[in-house]
């Protein structure tokens, strides 16, 4: 069955409904109650729970063989990640339900910049009412590419946010002691970012929040060596904390950006290169950004996508980072 298909089912309320729910994930331990009581209303909804990759990875083929129309994942980031990595790897997009993800974990950059706003009862109540409803309403589906990231001898992983430097190191540092004390949402958000900023301005050296090494090749071929603060490419047009750190105006879906180490006046850049303001900030002075359908990295580092951690296998294998086809997403 085609999206197209799928759509029709929505419409006209018959559409199977597959929920995947990570009971680990922070807002769905925070609202335990709440969110298995809208569970449980969802009609023609089958749900699986399930916590670690292999969890995922069977749910999604039980719920995948069993034919939804719509698959719902009620996670954080990491969650949504390892399943659109199994989906890549395992059908082709014409086999795919529509996606939906509820923001239930600790960091949801994802579905917040979808437009998935509220509590995430509060949106499968709102679910509820649409699958119920007999107007034959179109759904509302966002469109958004996923990064394909492949380097040679590595499963391909695909996600939304990729970075490498203080921004990785930073969420490194979210995965021992801070996450330790269950601290969720916007106070965790922010004391990672208040721990890499500092980092960004103290200028520390040491391999705990030190910069990156690496060779930036832009798709027009243009090689970019040296030593970075931090550098991330996003299919996202808003990441946590509403923070928008790039300003290209390449007609791209790919936005791209990184700071030198040997950069100037840092004080004074920081609202701009937070806010969306970027396009203050001036090349020679170590700000880059632009947008881009491909990029290639070569580091020999630690990098993040979606919260996960990974390694590079050594700076003479290539990462090749790229964009997808769109991808549909119901918004409620």
């Amino acid at each position: 069955m085609d999206t197209v298909s799928r759509i029709d089912q929505l419409k006209s309320g018959s559409a199977r409904i597959g929920l995947l729910l990570n009971p680990l994930s922070g807002q769905v331990k925070k609202r335990k109650e709440a969110i298995f009581q809208a569970v449980d209303r969802i009609p023609n909804g089958t749900v699986i729970e399930a916590s670690d990759a292999p969890g995922f990875i069977n749910a999604v083929d039980k719920l995948v063989q069993s034919g939804v129309d719509l698959l719902v994942i009620i996670a954080g980031d990491g969650t949504s990640h390892a399943i659109l990595s199994h989906l890549f790897a395992t059908l082709p997009e014409s086999e795919w339900p529509i996606l939906m993800i509820i923001p239930g974990g600790t960091t949801n950059m994802t579905p917040l910049d979808l437009g998935m706003r509220g509590k995430p009862e509060k949106i499968l109540q709102r679910l509820t009412s649409y699958l119920q409803r007999t107007d034959g309403t179109d759904p509302e589906l966002v469109q958004r590419p996923v990064l394909c990231i492949e380097q040679n001898g590595q499963d391909t992983i695909y996600g939304m946010f990729f970075a490498v430097g203080l921004v990785a190191r930073g969420v490194k540092f979210s995965r021992s002691s801070v996450k330790q004390i269950g601290i969720t949402g916007g106070i965790f958000t922010f004391l990672i970012m208040m721990r890499s900023l500092a980092g960004m301005i103290l200028g520390r050296s040491k391999s705990e929040w030190g910069p990156v090494t690496m060779t930036i090749t832009r798709d027009n071929g243009e090689t970019i060596q040296g030593t970075f603060l931090f550098a991330l490419v996003s299919a996202l047009d808003c990441l946590l904390l509403n923070i928008r750190p790039y300003w290209g105006t390449e007609n791209a879906p790919l936005h791209v950006t990184w700071v030198d180490q040997q950069r100037n006046k840092l004080w004074r850049s920081l609202w701009p290169l937070l806010s969306g303001r970027g396009h203050v900030l001036k090349t020679q002075d170590g700000y880059h950004s632009h947008n881009t359908i491909e990029l290639t990295l070569q580091l020999n580092d630690e990098y993040i996508v979606d919260g996960e951690l990974y390694r590079s296998v050594g700076i003479n294998e290539p990462l090749r980072i790229s964009a997808t086809q769109p991808v549909s997403f119901l918004v409620l």
